[in-house]
């Protein structure tokens, strides 16, 4: 997650905590609609499962 945290804070200009937010709301999405993927969507995004 490290990764794409740097290059939100770079390509878009935001905090590194804006951007630790935003894939966890974006994760936690995702696993809403698509339940079968939250296993995928937390190795993915490197997000707890436990939100």
């Amino acid at each position: 997650m490290e990764e794409l945290v740097t290059k939100l804070t770079e390509e878009v200009g935001i905090t590194k905590e804006q951007a630790q937010k935003s894939i966890e709301t974006i994760a936690s999405f995702v696993k809403e609609k698509f339940p079968m993927l939250g296993g995928a969507v937390d190795n993915i995004f490197g997000v707890s499962s436990a939100e």
